[in-house]
């Protein structure tokens, strides 16, 4: 069943904004499986944009899509849903909640102006993962208002007290008193099983009873076994706003016994949540079969429209020229200069790229020449990163709605939407005025350090293997391609190996091309481990011109970084100067070529001494082949050692996955230099190691930390390689040459 086939006659016409103050944008938060897909499906039959919601099960949800979606039954992608609500245009921003696809919460992030943190009442106390955690750090550093929602209410295992007080330990740490419940659940007759299924809330504020046992939302007075709970738990709500407000004023009247009218705590609520400071925890349901409403979507909708901020509150937006001259900030304003971002790029099999934008300030409108500029994408692999200021036509403008795309007018300060083939403009990229270009400034992406070396299946493959990594990388920031010229592979770095997975599907159902992963290879070097000599003797004789050439040369290994240098001393013109270039060119073609198990010659200084030549015989061909004999016979006569590049790898991690990640690092013959500590309850650990042993370490540390660990990594040397497992490397180049 597709998307299209739930939504309603409402679903057809795009909500549209005519001012940035009837604009909320959010972004849905959470791990995979927390419920957010399902959120997004009930706030959307409760502002009646379809009118049945459906299931991630079924693949028939509005913002899961994709035919990979249905497939895995999980969001791989971020997706836009714009509703209205009291006359307010909410664009929900649903985000995938696994690891991998980061890159894709990022763009959510930037493109939203507050966050609803969705998670499940039926996991325990560890239910909060360690990357949910960080993502609300990053908001709360910059300010960004953040409100929590329960789901999975209806489950045998739902614990909703539970949850919101492992919500006030993880995201109230530093605060208590800024995590606070603004609903108590309802709960009906209890099961066979003893389960008692939350059948509506209790209004903390408000005093009232929200019950939804009907499928209808019936409100009503409490009885006084409920006016009991919510009283006992309003009072810690109303001190939490206000200290949050910092309404000092009101403060003294609460605790001088006034009662506080409804209003004014609505008020100092809305402006504590707007503010960043108050973080309230709601909860959600999906609607029973007939029911028109979600429990809790209305109180959750309320919440948004009235204490999420406007664009408006958003702070103002850093640009400059492209060539980097600061210009003033600008701020939401739809008669101001055009400055957008592209927040997704996309591509439909019938419509070609779709991008999704962002409108910081101006108006975005059809068929108007904006110009685009970027940041380059030269790092992630891109020819043509640094060609990248261009004038576009914008074409028609829309709102998406799952795979439906409706016409907008116009696109205000402050609103998403999606402009089809801006055939230049890539992820992060800014929109300007032609007579104006700015550029914004860049957004942090996740480095991308999972490597995935590929080559194309066929012939056919190859022709379109080029194009279509071209497309893959400009749509994914988190992708980088590399053509390591030391190995020889391509190889396309991931987040993961659901990452790695989603790119070899793309390529082969989105771009056709089919192609096969193999073992990713470290780029390792060979050197000499003593002093030692060679005689190349190249002598045959096969009637007309023969081939002559004797030369002796002396290898001595050098410090590292030297490369390779050749030295002449040969006296007495035994190798005539004419062919003294040759010779070193056959040393370093050999060098090149590698000597004991393939890898490249490195930090050593040859010496030619002494040869022999003939007056007819010799020549070029003959004494390069000489050299590079002298060196096979040099290397045969001395202990060529291994190099292996280590990098200097900085891991961050909470403090209690210290003592596992250095063991971890220990067991991988890494070299732990040093602690730092990184901010509270978290440290970065410092290691030299070898790559060889990290190939997957993106997926290992997120196993060892669950999931709350970040790390880099930069080249520092290459050192040798302890003899027994250069052995095995030695063993392993042998017998593939005697394959082929």
């Amino acid at each position: 069943m597709g998307a299209a086939s739930h939504q309603s006659g409402a679903a057809g016409r795009a909500p549209a904004a005519d001012r940035p103050a009837s604009v909320r944008n959010v972004v849905l938060v959470g791990h995979s499986g927390a419920g957010k897909t399902t959120l997004v499906e009930a706030l959307a039959l409760t502002t009646g944009a379809v009118n049945r919601a459906g299931r991630v099960e079924d693949g028939a949800t509005v913002s899961d899509y994709d035919e990979i979606e249905h497939r895995r039954q999980r969001s791989i992608q971020l997706s836009l849903v714009p509703v209205e609500w009291a006359g307010i245009k909410i664009n929900i921003l649903d985000t995938p909640g696994y690891a991998d696809f980061v890159g894709e919460l990022r763009a959510g992030l930037r493109a939203a102006d507050a966050a609803l943190f969705v998670v499940s009442a039926a996991e325990d106390g560890d239910g909060l993962s360690g990357a949910t955690r960080m993502v609300w750090d990053e908001c709360a550093a910059v300010g960004m208002p953040r409100a929590i929602v329960v789901t999975h209410l209806e489950a045998a295992r739902a614990d909703y007290t539970q949850m919101t007080a492992v919500c006030g330990d993880a995201f109230g740490a530093d605060d208590p008193d800024a995590v606070r419940p603004l609903y108590l659940p309802l709960h009906g007759p209890a099961a066979p099983d003893g389960h008692a299924p939350v059948t509506g809330l209790l209004g903390l504020l408000s005093r009232r009873v929200y019950d939804y046992a009907s499928g209808d939302r019936v409100e009503r007075d409490p009885d006084p076994g409920e006016l009991a709970l919510i009283t006992d738990a309003r009072a810690r709500l109303i001190e939490g706003i206000i200290a949050q407000s910092e309404d000092e004023t009101l403060m003294e009247r609460y605790l001088g016994g006034e009662d506080v009218d409804l209003k004014t705590l609505v008020d100092d609520l809305e402006r504590a949540v707007a503010r960043g400071t108050f973080h309230p925890v709601l909860m959600a349901a999906p609607a029973t079969d007939g029911a028109s409403k979600g429990l809790g979507t209305v109180e959750l909708l309320e919440l948004i429209t009235g204490g999420f901020p406007t664009p408006l509150e958003r702070a103002p937006v850093t640009v400059t020229t492209p060539d980097g001259a600061a210009r003033p900030d600008v701020t939401c304003d739809p008669d101001g200069p055009l400055v957008a971002e592209v927040v997704k790029t996309s591509s439909d099999p019938y419509v070609g790229r779709v991008s999704l934008v962002r409108v910081f300030s101006g108006t975005l409108r059809p068929d108007e020449t904006v110009h685009v500029s970027g940041h380059g994408l030269t790092d992630r692999g891109h020819e043509d990163g640094d060609l990248h200021e261009a004038n576009e036509r914008v074409g028609a403008l829309t709102s998406p709605f799952g795979k439906q795309q409706r016409t907008l007018a116009h696109c205000i300060a402050g609103d998403l939407a999606c402009v089809a083939k801006l055939t230049r403009a890539e992820t992060g990229d800014t929109l300007s005025a032609k007579d104006r270009p700015l550029l914004m400034a860049a957004w942090s992406m996740p480095d991308p350090l999972l490597p995935l070396a590929i080559e194309a299946h066929s012939k056919a493959d190859e022709d379109k293997l080029s194009q279509g990594l071209a497309r893959l990388v400009a749509e994914d920031p988190t992708m980088r391609l590399e053509q390591n010229p030391h190995t020889h592979q391509l190889v396309l770095w991931c987040l993961g190996e659901a990452h790695q997975d989603l790119a070899l599907e793309r390529l082969r159902t989105r771009y056709g091309v089919q192609v096969d992963p193999v073992p990713h290879k470290v780029s390792l070097r060979e050197t000499f481990g003593a002093k030692s000599a060679g005689r190349g003797r190249h002598v045959k004789q096969s009637g007309g011109h023969g081939q002559f050439a004797i030369c002796e040369i002396q290898v001595e290994p050098l410090p590292p970084g030297s490369g390779i240098e050749f030295v002449d001393k040969v006296v007495g013109g035994a190798v005539p100067r004419q062919f003294v270039p040759s010779v070193e060119k056959g040393v370093r073609a050999q060098a090149a070529r590698g000597l004991a198990a393939g890898y490249p010659l490195v930090d050593v200084r040859v010496t030619l001494l002494d040869g022999k030549a003939h007056s007819v015989d010799s020549s070029d061909a003959a004494f390069q082949t000489a050299g590079a004999l002298a060196l096979r016979e040099a290397a045969a006569g001395a202990a060529v050692q291994l190099l292996e590049p280590v990098a200097e790898l900085s891991v961050l991690v909470p403090d209690e996955y210290v003592g596992p990640i250095m063991s971890d690092l220990a067991g991988r013959r890494g070299r732990v230099v040093g602690t730092d500590a990184a901010g509270p309850g978290r440290t970065r650990v410092l290691a030299e190691i070898p790559e060889i042993e990290i190939g997957r370490y993106a997926v290992e540390l997120r196993s060892v930390s669950h999931g709350s660990g970040l790390f880099s990594r930069t080249y520092a040397r290459h050192e040798p390689m302890p003899p027994q497992i250069a052995d095995k490397l030695r063993e392993q180049a042998e017998k593939g040459s005697q394959l082929t």
